[in-house]
Order: C-alpha cells, then structure tokens, then sequence
C-alpha cells in the first residue's frame, strides 16, 4: 500500500494557477468574505495573454503585458510561489514540484493548457529559426513582430489550431494586423498570405462566417479551410499542410503558428479528468463548475472540461458564478448560480477595427448590449474597448476580483 504523504501545510480554499482565472475567482472569493485563501503559481511575472496578438501584430509593446505577480495577486490572498506536480482528492491535497504537500478544505483548479509544439513534426525544432513565430508566447510574440514587420515580399503563412485550443481565433489576428500594415505601406501585393484553418468555415457562426470573409477579400488571403499543419521543416523553410488525407507542400518566408494544446501532463495523470475528454480536462457540471465525483473540487478556464469556446471573457463569467457557488457552499447553503456558456472573441481585423464576437456555447450570437445587436460588425470602437479599456479593466478590476 502506498503511503499518504501528510500536508505540510493547510488552506480552506487552494487555486492552483495564478493566471486570470486563478486570480480573479480568488479575488472574488476574498470580497465575499472567505479567508484563508492560497494561490499555486510559479511564474514571477503574470502575463496579459490578449495583448500578445498585438504585440505580434505591431501594436503593442511586450511589456505592457506584463506585471509583477505579487502586486496583482489580490489582497488577503496567499502567494505560494511554487509549480502543483499532483492532486490527490481523496486525501483532499496538492504536491508541489518542491515536496510540500498543501492541504485544502475546496480546491479550484485554473491551471490553463500546455502548448504541445511537440505535436507537429519538426515545428518545435524550427521555433529556433527567425521565420517561425507565434503570437501565444511573450518571447515569439515579440519575434513575430520583427519578422512580420521587415517582409517586404515571399509568403506568410499563419496556421490556427484545431480545438481544443484557448481563444483558437487569436491565430488570425496578427494576420490581419500584418496585412493592413503591409497595404500601408505598399507592399502587400508582392506577398502571398495564407490562412490555415481546421474548419470548414471561418468562424462557424453564419455572421461571423461573412464578416470575416469580407476581411480576407480585402486583403486577399488565401485560405485553407478544414486544413491543419502535418510537418515543418525549418531548414527548407517549407510546410506540409494536409486535408482530407491530401497534402500540400508549402514554402515559407515567414510561419506565424497557434500550437495545439492540451492539459498539462501533470494534470492529466490526476484523477480528476473527464473519462471521454482526450485532452485531460478537469471535469466539471457545464453550470456550477464543480467535479461530479468531489464536491469539494472546482474547476474554471481552460483547464476545465466545459462546452464553451476557452477565451478570458468565458473566464470572468465563470469566476463570478464559481465564486459565488463555492461561497454559498462554505456558508452551508446549495449553490445556485450556473454558467451559461458564454465566450467572446475580439478579431482584430486591422490597426484599428475589430470584429467583437460574443456567442454562447450553443454558437449563437449573444452580445453583452442587448439593443447592439450588430456589435459584432467591424468598428472602430471595439478596438477602442479591447486595445485601450480591457487591459486597463484587466488590471484594475478583473483580476481582484471586481468585474
């Protein structure tokens, strides 16, 4: 029989990720009045993931992106500064990658997803050549920046990964960034553009569908649809793409690249993900957010095997309902709050327009302004709201927990 390692130490509520899921649903915890609160996280600096699509599309700068962990960290809340290697739930605790063992009255896992570069042959070893970038790391994000920037003439490919993946759509933005950037400067006919997606269509909600389509025409990518990447060859600076059991061999001045994604290792080993989901997901109701086998585990964002599409906007909404779920049941009452699929996605389409796509689990549109229905349209203020409003949102009021 194997032993239980005995905790070192004790929390009523531990959140393993200190990422914005992590942050904001402790921060919300702390205002309902719930102490002993502690936060895994062994990252020294948080990261505004949204903003990287601008950075590598030119119009943001890296460390705008960044903050010290600490000083986000919401107040009244515990900061271990160390890496969750295993979660026992039925001991109720957490082992650290340093040998603590951390106990937990309510665990709520927000531990994000890996990116898994190692899935794509050749991709990961071509990530140390300066044509192969992506917009989902701070370090290839600024890469793809330089790179995108300085093509004056070849082909750029951008390659958007098949689900599940957090915010997929993202892989498109600095795309189109590059492209109004390149049109401005009078040399986006001499380069071939395109856009590989593993849909059939572009988004897959018949609006959306069309908004889009209209941004490509604009620009002339060309896209292949229901398409995914089979190899990289870095030295050749040559892709393989395939659909349909068909290939096509693609050469490449510039590869910006989405990886596909999973949970991480650790915690697929755990016992805590859903039997059917491959990925390794936490495995949560769709509505309370919390595990079907352990009532005293909870899970949220992209570590979590809910039906919505993963994006930051999903994760405030579900923060504010685990929050007040996971509240009402240490006061000893029936938790009532359900989440009810909604994501959100802002494409930006150039330098200064947007295309916000709010929707639901269901792939119905569903926009935060009832009497704006047409939000979603390409519009100058969108980009406004997403540039300028939500990193200042993100920073002041999502993250401790007030939005």
């Amino acid at each position: 029989m194997t032993p239980v390692p005995q905790a070192t130490r004790r929390h009523r509520v531990v959140v393993i990720g200190g990422g914005n899921g992590g942050l904001s649903v402790a921060g919300r915890l702390a205002r309902r009045g719930v102490t002993d609160i502690a936060v895994v996280e062994p990252r020294s600096e948080h990261v505004y993931k949204p903003l990287l699509s601008h950075v590598a599309g030119g119009t943001a700068r890296l460390h705008e992106t960044t903050r010290p962990q600490g000083e986000v960290t919401p107040r009244g809340v515990t900061w271990i500064q160390d890496a969750a290697s295993d979660i026992d739930p039925e001991h109720s605790t957490v082992t650290l990658t340093g040998g603590d063992v951390v106990g937990f009255d309510h665990l709520i896992v927000s531990a994000g997803v890996q990116h898994d570069w190692k899935d794509v042959p050749g991709l990961y070893a071509a990530l140390t050549t300066p044509e192969v970038v992506s917009n989902y790391e701070p370090e290839l994000a600024q890469k793809a920046s330089v790179a995108l920037r300085d093509l004056r003439r070849g082909t750029a490919v951008f390659v958007q990964p098949p689900e599940p993946a957090s915010c997929a759509g993202a892989g498109q933005k600095p795309m189109y960034q590059a492209c109004d950037y390149w049109r401005a400067t009078g040399v986006l006919d001499n380069i071939r553009v395109i856009l590989v997606l593993p849909t059939p269509t572009m988004f897959g909600i018949p609006e959306i569908d069309t908004e889009l389509e209209r941004v490509v025409s604009r620009y002339g990518i060309e896209v292949r649809y229901s398409t995914e990447l089979a190899v990289v060859d870095g030295e050749a600076r040559r892709v393989t793409l395939q659909s349909h059991g068909a290939r096509e061999d693609v050469e490449y001045d510039v590869l910006c690249v989405e990886p596909s994604q999973s949970a991480p290792d650790w915690l697929k080993a755990t016992p805590l993900s859903a039997d059917s989901d491959p990925g390794g997901f936490v495995a949560v109701d769709a509505g309370t957010l919390r595990h079907p086998r352990w009532p005293n585990v909870w899970s949220l964002g992209d570590a979590a095997d809910t039906t919505n599409s993963k994006s930051g906007g999903a994760l405030r909404e579900q923060s504010y309902v685990l929050a007040k779920n996971l509240a009402a049941v240490i006061a000893g009452r029936r938790p009532t709050a359900r989440y009810d699929g909604y994501s959100v996605c802002p494409f930006t389409v150039s330098r200064s327009t947007v295309v916000f796509v709010e929707f639901d689990d269901r792939g119905a549109l569903q926009p935060t302004i009832p009497f704006w229905r047409s939000m979603y349209r390409e519009n100058r203020l969108s980009w406004i709201f997403d540039r300028r409003i939500l990193p200042w949102l993100y920073w002041h009021a999502i993250l401790p927990g007030r939005l």
